[in-house]
C-alpha cells in the first residue's frame, strides 16, 4: 500500500484524537458538566435525558468508531509494510 494512506490515517487518527476528546469533554457529569452550558441542561420529562445529550452521545459513538478504524487500519498497514526480521 502507497504511503499516502498511512499519512492519510495519521492525519485522520489526530484529528478524531482531538474531537473525541472536545466530546467526552462536553459530557455530562456528576455536577451538570460543560454541557449544560450549551443547551444540554434542558431536560425532556419523559425520557430523563435531553435530545442534546442523546446526540452527544451518538457523535461521540460515532467518532470513537472512527478513531478505532484508524488505529486498526494504521496497524495493519505497519504489519504490510514493515519487513519481518
Amino acid at each position: 500500500m502507497p504511503i499516502a494512506f498511512a499519512y492519510t490515517l495519521v492525519v485522520l487518527l489526530i484529528i478524531t484524537s482531538i474531537l473525541l476528546t472536545l466530546l467526552i469533554l462536553l459530557h455530562r457529569g456528576k455536577g451538570g458538566g460543560m454541557s449544560s452550558m450549551f443547551g444540554g441542561g434542558v431536560t425532556s420529562s419523559l425520557s430523563g435525558s435531553s435530545v442534546a445529550e442523546k446526540n452527544l452521545d451518538r457523535y461521540t459513538i460515532l467518532v470513537g468508531v472512527v478513531w478505532f478504524a484508524c488505529i486498526v487500519g494504521l496497524a495493519l498497514w505497519l504489519r504490510t509494510a514493515l519487513p519481518s526480521s
